[in-house]
């Protein structure tokens, strides 16, 4: 019997100057959107994926990194244009994720992605 899995898709994007580049890989079924503090003010759609599905292309060291609260999430951002492409974080189980910014990736219909609103205000 012959394995039929057809591979994940994999999605580009990066910052505003292209400083920060990446690939991710999986279906974009959904999006999250977040009225912290944070997430209010920078507008951001995020899509979550484990941390092993997004491949930087440029050196992780160009992202500068901020946190606020409870300092649980890396908010990565770039230095130079001021674009947050994706954050990182553990899930309550413990596993690596990354939040990637969908208004980072290349080629996409946001109008067609599902947006599902998160009180983070209350977290």
């Amino acid at each position: 019997m012959t394995n039929t899995t057809t591979p994940a898709p994999t999605h580009t994007g990066s910052c505003h100057c292209g400083r920060i580049a990446f690939e991710v890989q999986g279906e974009i079924d959904s999006a999250l959107a977040c009225n912290c503090s944070m997430c209010l003010r920078r507008s951001s759609l995020l899509w979550f994926v484990p941390r092993s599905s997004l491949h930087l292309k440029t050196p992780e060291d160009a992202a500068a990194t901020y946190t606020f609260n409870q300092h649980h999430i890396r908010h990565r951002f770039c230095p130079v244009c001021g674009i947050h492409p994706y954050g990182e974080a553990t899930d309550p189980q413990g596993n690596a994720v990354a939040a990637i910014n969908l208004r980072c990736v290349d080629g996409i219909d946001l109008a067609a992605i599902p947006v599902q609103q998160f009180d983070g205000k209350r977290v």
